[in-house]
């Protein structure tokens, strides 16, 4: 499956669009990882913790994305797109979407 973030895909030809594919996870923090993070955010850096927990949960959104475009017949997805949003506190949401479409390799012109 090919997922990009552009509208094209060098090499290849859209020859169907087959609509939106999304998928999404909602993730929420934890006591041990908030305790490390209060103390990280005393002095300074990157809060691991949390990168962790948003990586994972972008692995997550992207897989249930890509699922959904398999399952239409697509072989892959453009224009994809990451976007959060707080569903309460201590909790996010992570979607993911593009659209599915079915690729073709371009003819050679040579």
């Amino acid at each position: 499956m090919i997922t990009v973030t552009t509208e094209t895909v060098v090499g290849k030809r859209i020859v169907r669009m087959l609509g939106m594919a999304e998928g999404s996870t909602v993730r929420a923090r934890n006591l041990g990882r908030d305790i490390v993070a209060v103390i990280k955010s005393l002095f300074g850096g990157e809060i691991v913790e949390y990168s962790e927990l948003l990586a994972e949960a972008r692995v997550e959104a992207m897989g249930r994305m890509i699922e959904q475009a398999q399952s239409m017949g697509a072989n892959g997805v453009v224009n994809v797109r990451l976007a959060t949003s707080v569903i309460m506190s201590g909790a996010t949401e992570l979607f993911a979407y593009g659209t599915a479409v079915v690729l073709e390799d371009e003819e050679s012109s040579e």
